[in-house]
């Protein structure tokens, strides 16, 4: 067709196009936004009118008339006033990688897209740790082997990432966090049906491939001379002697089960960054179910100073970290100023040069010449650990604790009420104890201190999954951000923990990342502690200026709440109390076949909340076999 031709068609096609355009229009009501938005910029009269109109600061104006009250809210600009009017932002890109972590393993990374305004954008990114701990004077096969299954899982996890998971998030309001998570959870229940479907299989066919040979092994357990293996007869022990109970099995881990955790946290962060909202403040939303308190606590760091277990012998490694934490009436800033000076100066008391002139690690109990021995200076291992901190190799187990004394009276300090102390023991390693042994210390120190159960919280989807902290008697849950566990587990778990009176305490994994959302999630959750390892190497300071800038923030915006005592359980007296109560219950005279009209009433003595919660916590707590110690 000639131009003139075409220009002829869209002519008398006009008035139906024009019709059709004041619809779509009117239908969508922009005359009047529009008409809104220009009269606000009249009132306003900028000298720069298309300037104004392009890119001007938010503002909020009220406008008076001779008539009424007019007040308009000036988004700044045309673009930013209809904003507010546009399709929220959506979810339109995953994109996975394989990154590094603070000491060189692999791990995952995870940035989304989101569609802003017809605009593909990148919103932000975020790292998640590895679970696996570092293996230490391990064999070159194990080691091989940890890599390997690191390797695997992370493939494994960039696959979700960046094919079925990028397809099943595609179109979701980062905002919507539960839908979220609900969906990753959905996926994940998915994945482990199938990783059991697998191994079923396999079992199948393994059992089937020895089948026949099954006789075999009955024949080898005679040796060659005739006489079988094992312990000799007519030497049994006078003494029967208490079998330990092994250490709970490694909970094991789906391969590829990182890329829930890493995808949870990145829509978290995402939603916070589209409501241009701190990720800590976005979280504390959530858990409050958008109520936010007036106020925000900010947790006690629990700084790492020492790490004496591997370097060290015998009984030595048990004792993992040795770390301190500031008063509660100091802030983060004051705290970690006073921890950076004990720090100082034990390094100048473990300083070969200074040792002449440096005072001695000894205390007045005993003078003899074994004992100052046994308390001389620990040697110094010239390097830092993965955690950030000083590794030492000592002689006894009053050594670390000795030094720490000495630094803290060196600078006017008293260990126990100027800063406190904390133990990280390997705890089955450390004594054979069952239920009632457990129970037994805490019953005996746990009005005193805090003991806190670390590997219990390994399953957070299972403990929020059986609403109750199936743990021996503890106070509180170490929680670790890695895995299949999603930001929605962490708020219900901890809603949990305030309700069963237990403290949180936010944990980095051993090979951290310079990631520092873990610290928006202790801030916002509302943790009592933060375990961020020491003050040392750049994936862990990072983090701890993270917390610095949280409580300038919070302190300039009059949102800050001044830290709260320490209150511990006495686990005895409560004992006690829950026993007074159930022996106060009237016993209840059951017939052999109790009638229809005694049944109601038999559920209804059966039915307080609170009684029969505090009692089933309890009863549960002291029949388990705990496998942790603080």
């Amino acid at each position: 067709m000639e131009p003139g031709g075409e220009r002829e068609l869209r002519r008398r096609h006009l008035p139906e196009l024009r019709h059709q355009a004041a619809e779509y229009y009117r239908s969508n009501e922009v005359p009047q936004r529009l008409e809104e938005a220009l009269n606000a910029t009249f009132y306003l009269r900028p000298p720069d009118l298309y300037g104004h109109l392009a890119d001007a600061p938010t503002a909020t104006t009220v406008v008076q008339t001779s008539a009424t009250h007019h007040k308009n809210e000036d988004k700044g600009s045309l673009a930013n006033y209809f904003s507010k009017f546009s399709k929220p932002p959506v979810i339109c890109k995953l994109i996975g990688r394989k990154v590094l972590d603070g000491v060189g393993r692999p791990t995952l990374e995870v940035e989304i897209f989101c569609t802003v305004k017809n605009h593909e954008k990148s919103i932000c990114s975020t790292v998640v740790s590895s679970h696996s701990e570092i293996l230490e004077n391990a064999s070159p096969e194990a080691i091989d082997a940890d890599e390997n299954e690191r390797n695997d899982s992370i493939n494994r996890a960039l696959e979700w990432v960046n094919g079925s998971l990028n397809e099943m998030l595609r179109d979701l309001q980062p905002a919507d966090q539960c839908k979220a998570d609900e969906l990753l959870g959905e996926y994940f229940a998915k994945k482990v049906e199938e990783e059991k479907e697998r191994k079923a299989i396999e079992k199948e066919e393994q059992e089937a491939a020895i089948s026949a040979p099954a006789y075999v092994p009955a024949l080898s357990a005679v040796t060659p001379s005739g006489k079988k293996k094992g312990v000799k007869l007519g030497k049994k022990s006078s003494v029967a002697e208490k079998p330990i109970s092994p250490a709970e099995p490694i909970e094991p881990v789906l391969c590829g089960s990182i890329a829930i955790a890493g995808l949870s946290l990145a829509v978290a962060k995402t939603g916070a960054t589209i409501n241009n909202t701190p990720l800590y403040l976005h979280l504390a939303l959530m858990k409050h179910d958008l109520d936010l308190p007036k106020e925000l606590t900010m947790p006690l760091p629990m700084v790492t100073l020492l790490s004496c277990g591997k370097s060290s012998s015998g009984k030595l490694k048990l004792m993992k970290e040795v770390m301190l934490i500031p008063p509660a009436e100091l802030t983060v800033k004051q705290g970690i100023e006073r921890l950076l000076e004990i720090q100082k100066q034990m390094m100048r008391l473990l300083d070969p040069v200074s040792k002449g002139s440096s005072p001695q690690l000894t205390d007045s109990k005993k003078g003899s010449a074994r004992s100052a021995v046994k308390k001389a200076p620990p040697s110094v291992l010239k390097r830092i650990s993965h955690l950030g901190c000083l590794i030492t190799g000592c002689d006894s187990l009053e050594q670390p604790l000795i030094l720490l004394q000495t630094a803290c009276r060196n600078l006017g300090l008293e260990l126990g009420i100027d800063v406190h102390l904390a133990i990280n023991c390997a705890a089955h390693e450390l004594m054979d104890y069952d239920g009632q042994q457990w129970s037994n210390i805490c019953n005996a120190v746990g009005s005193r201190c805090y003991l806190i159960a670390e590997d219990a919280a390994k399953s957070i989807s299972k403990l929020v999954e059986d609403q109750n902290i199936n743990v021996p008697k503890c106070s509180g849950l170490i929680i670790k951000y890695t895995n299949q566990t999603k930001i929605s587990d962490l708020t219900e778990l901890t809603r949990l923990l305030d309700g069963q009176r237990h403290i949180a305490i936010l944990g980095s994994p051993a090979g951290e990342s310079s990631d520092d959302s873990l610290v928006d999630l202790a801030v916002g959750l509302g943790a009592r502690f933060i375990k961020l390892g020491g003050l040392s190497r750049g994936e862990r300071v990072t983090k701890y200026n993270r917390l610095l800038a949280i409580e300038e923030e919070l302190a300039k915006n009059g949102t800050l709440r001044s830290g709260e005592n320490h209150e511990f359980v006495d686990f005895a007296e409560e004992a006690l109390t829950v026993e007074e109560l159930l022996d106060a219950l009237p016993t209840i005279e059951q017939d052999p076949w109790p009638s229809e009209h005694s049944q109601p009433l038999l559920a209804q003595d059966q039915n307080p909340v609170s009684l029969h919660g505090s009692t089933l916590h309890l009863n549960e707590a002291t029949n388990l076999d705990p496998s942790i110690l603080p």
